[in-house]
């Protein structure tokens, strides 16, 4: 036994280290601030999308969890973070973790709805959750707007010294810093013996249970983690824009996430990030040449590519991460 937890470790360790292909990629991250500044606005979106994304691939890709509701924590996330932000403080930071803290919550209080059942049962709970969430909202017009949204929100500078402008400067790299934050978090609790458990669970849950992992709680504790993370995009989207609409509980915004991951793959944390970037930039790309039909195209690409382009995609980017790791290798040498 000691010989086999010794192993374990040694696995664990080695899955934490840094790969060079991750480091070029943050790196980038943050370069695109001075390549692009004039796509500052879209950059800010993805680096939100991102952190959605990722919030649903902690579910998804690592418990085994399906949901078509994820929309119902980012729109928590960005009403309390933009209600803190109109009524009682303006600080980003507050309104950031009051959007995590009403997000957590609400994925606290509804995780014992989607521990037990099939993926079916499951698809459904979420999906009604969010739905509840988004009449509430309308109905709620006095506290939430309504239709018309929630406005008049103003955000402190950050850190008071950095503005929020109309170019999207701060905006991209406070957003982008608060999801290289959070997925450092979730890099070492998916390469930990939490995230072990959870891909046990993922795979065979009655064996998992009969080892002794305790998959109700660990499940439901990966799901207010995730809704905590949902919650995070939310509030950025909500201090960034300035602005709350009914629109961060639409369903499509759940199935604008689902897309995503296609894109990118579930069940490595990269893997939303990846399809973030995608999928916006196909999106503005399209959109920019067909303003109308632009949602024709996507569905094309994404059907061509669900046939047989994520392999090919995939594929290189393995490649090219060996390629990476080979240099890093010889450098090291």
């Amino acid at each position: 036994m000691p010989v086999f937890e010794t192993r374990v470790r040694q696995a664990l360790f080695a899955s934490r280290r840094w790969h060079p292909a991750e480091i070029v990629f943050w790196c980038l991250a943050f370069a695109a601030f001075l390549l692009f500044p004039r796509n500052l606005l879209l950059l800010n979106e993805i680096a939100i999308l991102a952190l959605f994304a990722l919030s649903l691939d902690l579910i998804l890709g690592y418990a085994g969890i399906v949901s078509l509701g994820h929309a119902a924590f980012l729109g928590m996330g960005a009403y309390a973070a933009g209600l803190l932000a109109k009524h009682v403080s303006a600080d980003p930071f507050a309104g950031l973790l009051a959007g995590m803290g009403a997000a957590g919550l609400l994925g606290l209080v509804t995780s014992p709805l989607v521990l037990r059942g099939t993926d079916l049962t499951r698809l459904m709970i979420t999906l009604g959750v969010a739905l509840i969430l988004y009449e509430l909202a309308n109905s709620l017009s006095a506290l939430t707007g309504g239709a018309d949204g929630l406005q008049g929100i103003m955000m402190a500078p950050v850190l008071g010294l950095f503005d929020f402008d109309i170019f999207g400067r701060t905006a991209y790299l406070y957003s982008l810093s608060v999801l290289f934050l959070l997925f450092l978090i979730a890099r070492r609790v998916v390469h930990s013996p939490f995230g072990l458990s959870l891909r046990a669970i993922r795979d065979n849950p009655l064996r998992a249970a009969a080892s002794g992992v305790p998959n109700d709680r660990r499940l439901a504790a990966v799901y207010t983690l995730a809704a905590a993370y949902a919650g995070a995009a939310g509030a950025l989207l909500a201090q960034t824009t300035q602005f709350v609409s009914l629109d961060v509980l639409d369903f499509h915004r759940s199935a604008d996430l689902m897309l995503v991951l296609i894109i990118g793959g579930a069940g490595y944390l990269y893997g939303g990030l990846i399809g973030a970037i995608a999928f916006k930039l196909l999106q503005d790309l399209i959109a920019s040449f067909t303003p109308q039909y632009w949602m024709f195209w996507i569905g094309l690409f994404l059907v061509l590519f669900v046939l047989g382009g994520r392999e090919m995609i995939h594929g290189a980017v393995k490649a090219v991460a060996a390629r990476f790791a080979r240099l890093g290798k010889g450098a090291a040498r």
